[in-house]
């Protein structure tokens, strides 16, 4: 893979590989990648395979094989969060052997009635870590960051989230701890991604701040949606990307993100559109919505 000019610029595309690739998926990668190559970054390349009973068998092969046919170049060696587990239980014993963590039994029936946010309910239990879920005690404190796209976005904490899981009871640990350590072990300075994550970055910030990690830029590009406004993935049958389809859903996913485009590129190899792509890249036409309609986008 390539090797980069630019260490000062460290960017990631990280995929779950609970399925292909989609049009969606290709819109992130690419507005990632140009991102950092247009200012001579680095772009990593993280699987994000956290929960195995999600993962769909063959998955992580087809997302690789399916970013090298689109022309996608990374720097270094892929890196797995399965293979990482050790970190993450070292932070969660951390945690809850300073008191900033604590064992949760609450069920899922129990909880329903709270609309997803966590009443407190075990938080002075003083449950053991076996067969509980460990969450983290957050603040009664707004966290709110600039985004590079949707601007100024905050969230209370204690209100709007209250204490949240870091380690599942069955032992998988959460996305939250998971992306916030491995961003900062990887050193990554600029973090690209969908508009569905937009409203996880508080408490990312939060776990950056309790365990003295340095904050990244963000910048959350539009969510594609189906016309019933599901977003687009596995769950609703969004089509693969194919390869004979490349250049075409490249100019799509180009002028998605609010970039020019030129007819001379219809003939174009992957790779051409995406050299074209990091010559013209401005992150400042990127539409400042949370979601696009796929339909307008053909």
């Amino acid at each position: 893979m390539t090797v980069s000019s630019n260490p000062s610029y460290i960017g990631r595309f990280a995929p779950t590989p609970s399925g292909h690739l989609h049009f969606g998926s290709l819109v992130a990668a690419l507005a990632s990648y140009l991102d950092a190559r247009s200012v001579g970054g680095r772009w990593l390349l993280r699987m994000e395979d956290l929960d195995p009973p999600r993962e769909m068998p063959g998955a992580q092969g087809a997302i690789l094989d399916a970013l090298q046919r689109y022309g996608f170049e990374w720097d270094g060696e892929l890196v797995r969060q399965s293979e990482r587990h050790d970190a993450y239980a070292q932070v969660v014993d951390r945690l809850f052997s300073l008191g900033l963590a604590y064992a949760c039994t609450c069920s899922r029936k129990q909880l329903e009635g709270y609309h997803g946010i966590y009443p407190g309910l075990c938080r002075n239990a003083g449950h053991s870590m076996e067969n509980a879920a460990i969450r983290v005690r957050v603040p009664e404190l707004m966290y709110s960051f600039e985004d590079r796209v949707q601007g100024l976005f905050g969230q209370h904490l204690g209100r709007d989230v209250g204490d949240f899981v870091i380690r599942r009871r069955d032992g998988l640990y959460a996305y939250q701890l998971a992306v916030v350590l491995d961003d900062a072990w990887q050193g990554v300075t600029d973090i690209v991604r969908g508009a569905d994550l937009l409203d996880s970055t508080p408490r990312q910030l939060y776990l950056q701040e309790l365990l003295g990690l340095p904050q990244p830029r963000y910048l959350h590009v539009p969510l594609i949606v189906q016309p019933d406004g599901h977003k687009l993935g596995k769950s609703y049958r969004s089509p693969p990307l194919t390869a004979d389809q490349a250049t075409p859903l490249l100019l799509r996913a180009l002028r998605t993100l609010g970039q020019a485009t030129d007819d001379s590129l219809t003939l174009a190899t992957p790779r051409e559109v995406l050299d074209w792509g990091i010559a013209r890249w401005n992150a400042g036409l990127i539409p400042r919505t949370l979601t696009l309609a796929e339909a307008q986008l053909r």
